[in-house]
């Protein structure tokens, strides 16, 4: 069969067409790579033994985000915190579940988390650990994706085969999700093991550990605190509300500025470093600052009325300029918390060594938490410097 110049032509023109066509399509459908998650359900035991690990879990908050907020996966990514919170062992919750209730699902609003955990007290009841730990894989939306660090941390005392779903059930249920579980003891190791708290630390390679749940946090000055405490109220300062509950949201921020440094000057410190960490402390649901870094069109859909009385007359590029300077100034603040955090740290290890024979070894929600992140998160590949 022969073709004439003029098909030839005309057929190489289609066949040019439709390789461009199919290049151009395949870039326009390629999607962004997904940013990878930890994800960590807390699961703490509210009977009326627990108040010391009510308190040791408002203090450690802040350091378990730091830890994490310390993680970098391949292309020197950080990961997306969200953490779940869960009491179980209190009376008054329904008996069906088990006396277990959702306090919230995986959420990184992390003043509403210190909120939730400060508004926890203890009530006598029993503790069923499988249901707890069972309810939390079924009701919390687990991503699938496998190279997220997907863990839960269950905290309490008491015989671990409690209730009417056994250890062997929510273990099943785990390695199914691709979920880590860690027991906590708070109380001696060996009566610990005597209760089979080393059990589900088996299941989905978790860990087995005890606390001393009544143990002191040893506060330890330094030069650097008055500092730090000054950059955060300069932080505040680059907080600009926006929607009918921005002005909530901020209220609450400084009610838990408040509330944690009210509890001790550490856990109000790690707070302050928390929150001058912009990969894990963000406030887009509220705050125009990083409402605009995650998106560019967000200042064109603004309630006006909504906005502080200072630039509801302004012109929106006004605004516009006015949040950029805000942004680089929260920036710049950010920059020195971290530098004056690095320079308390040292410190402090310091003056731990030189008082290395009076140091308190006893294990807290705090070391062991930290201690476990370090770990497991390795294995996906995420780095804690």
């Amino acid at each position: 069969m022969k073709f004439s110049a003029k098909a030839i032509t005309a057929l190489f023109s289609t066949i040019g067409i439709v390789t461009i066509f199919a290049f151009t399509n395949s870039k326009t459908t390629s999607k962004k790579p997904l940013q990878p998650k930890i994800q960590v359900a807390i699961l703490l035991d509210v009977s009326g033994s627990m108040d010391g690990l009510i308190e040791q879990a408002k203090a450690q908050l802040w350091n378990m985000v730091n830890t994490m907020g310390k993680a970098k996966c391949t292309g020197d990514v950080a990961p997306k915190i969200e953490i779940a919170l869960y009491e179980y062992g209190r009376s008054t919750n329904d008996i069906k579940q088990g006396y277990v209730k959702q306090i919230n699902g995986f959420i990184g609003d992390l003043d509403s988390l210190s909120q939730n955990l400060f508004s926890l007290k203890t009530n006598g009841g029993d503790e069923f650990c499988g249901h707890v730990i069972y309810s939390s894989l079924q009701e919390l939306k687990w991503d699938e994706a496998p190279q997220n660090y997907k863990v839960i941390f269950i905290a309490g005392n008491e015989d671990f085969l409690q209730g009417d779903i056994q250890y062997t059930t929510s273990c099943a249920a785990a390695k199914q999700k691709g979920v880590i579980v860690n027991t906590i003891y708070c109380g001696d190791r060996m009566q610990g093991i005597k209760e089979h708290w080393n059990l589900a630390g088996e299941c989905g390679n978790g860990s087995f550990t005890n606390i001393n749940q009544d143990a002191k946090t040893i506060e330890i000055p330094t030069p650097y605190d008055s500092m730090l405490y000054v950059m955060n109220t300069k932080l505040n300062g680059t907080y600009v509300t926006y929607g009918w509950a921005g002005r909530n949201y901020q209220a609450k921020q400084a009610e838990m500025d408040v509330a944690n440094t009210t509890m001790s000057k550490s856990a109000g410190i790690k707070r302050i470093t928390a929150k001058g960490n912009s990969a894990v402390y963000k406030n887009s649901s509220w705050d125009l600052v990083d409402a605009a870094k995650d998106n560019d069109g967000v200042l064109d859909k603004l309630e006006i009325k909504t906005l502080p009385d200072s630039l509801q007359k302004k012109s929106k590029e006004e605004i516009k300029t006015f949040i950029t300077q805000k942004s680089n100034e929260r920036t710049a603040i950010q920059n020195q918390i971290a530098v004056l955090n690095v320079q308390r740290e040292n410190f402090i290890n310091a003056e731990k060594v030189k008082n290395a024979a009076n140091k308190n070894n006893a294990p807290t929600l705090e070391t062991e938490v930290e201690k476990i992140i370090r770990e497991q998160a390795r294995r996906f590949n995420m780095q804690i410097q």
